[in-house]
């Protein structure tokens, strides 16, 4: 369940563009102001009122929110902003640019998002950068990674329930076969996780558990970084909602919040799922998501985000 809240009765359009150009002019910003209406827009009307915006002022609404904010809560609102697509684009394309371990946000997005969500940022990658999604992860990625990552980022997969057992168990024997032996790269291991249904996945993992009276998941839990994607693979692919809490538990348990993470997670499941995801953070760590959220940010940003979990104050 999403946890944006929109307001019943919604200003026009004309009147949202008009309260956000007040926003930027005179002296200061306000902040609260920009909170207060792009906090509170499904991607349909942030979408209008961006087209409105620059329309009716010439200007780009996302370059005036990079000039008049700054820091977290810049990256957290212009983020937000972006059309879905257009937003997970964004993030692969900086996820190509970092180190290693950016690999995790290519397989978040890779996994966690619909079959027809993926093409769409894949649609959004080459009318924003003029190249494929696919072929810059091959540039950046090299042996294994780039084995896996590639097939995931590339797949649509079929989208539906239906599954077929007798696969499932076939399939099983194959997965429990290579993770013993240790051979976690072994092509039929990416072949399966990179075009398998969500749903037929699911149902080979249930048959690998009972079995093979083993979790997947446990026997990938220590290994290297490869292990560590593989099993994030997994986890996005069959239990999004237990993988965004390990992303936000290590963003805010660690020495100082990991804000990137934090505002990846908080802009892209608010209209989505971010309600399930913050009751299952409060099951595993005992504390509400917002308040924990409080605890570990300051000011406008702090705002912001608090905005988007709809517990505003």
């Amino acid at each position: 369940m999403a946890s944006l809240t929109v307001p019943a009765d919604v200003p026009s359009v004309a009147e949202d563009c008009e309260q956000l150009r007040s926003a930027f002019k005179g002296w200061g910003t306000n902040e609260k102001l920009i909170i207060s209406i792009l906090g509170h827009r499904s991607a349909a009307q942030r979408k209008l009122i961006r087209e409105t915006y620059a329309e009716t002022f010439g200007e780009d609404l996302l370059k005036e929110l990079d000039r008049e904010l700054t820091n977290d809560f810049e990256k957290l609102v212009v983020v937000w902003t972006l059309d879905p697509a257009e937003r997970d684009a964004y993030l692969a394309k900086e996820a190509t640019k970092r180190w290693t371990k950016s690999n995790f946000v290519l397989v978040e997005i890779a996994c966690t998002r619909s079959p027809k969500e993926l093409v769409l940022a894949r649609e959004a990658y080459h009318a924003r950068y003029k190249k494929s999604l696919e072929e810059d992860v091959a540039h950046h990625t090299t042996g294994d990674h780039r084995k896996l990552l590639v097939p995931l980022v590339s797949s649509y997969r079929y989208g539906g329930d239906e599954v077929d057992l007798r696969l499932a168990k076939a399939e099983a024997k194959v997965l429990h076969e290579k993770i013993s032996d240790k051979a976690f790269s072994d092509d039929e291991v990416i072949r399966i996780l990179a075009t398998r249904s969500k749903a037929q996945i699911n149902a080979t993992l249930n048959h690998y558990k009972d079995a093979y009276e083993e979790d997947i998941l446990k026997q990938l839990e220590d290994g290297d970084e490869f292990v560590a994607l593989l099993r994030a693979t997994i986890k996005g692919l069959v239990y999004p909602e237990h993988y965004f809490v390990e992303v936000l538990r290590d963003a805010i348990n660690r020495r100082g919040t990991e804000e990137n993470h934090l505002t990846r997670v908080i802009a892209t499941r608010a209209e989505v799922d971010l309600k399930n995801i913050a009751d299952e953070y409060q099951k595993r760590v005992s504390i509400p998501l917002g308040r924990a959220i409080a605890k570990d940010t300051r000011g406008d940003y702090e705002c912001m985000l608090l905005a988007l979990l709809g517990q505003e104050e």
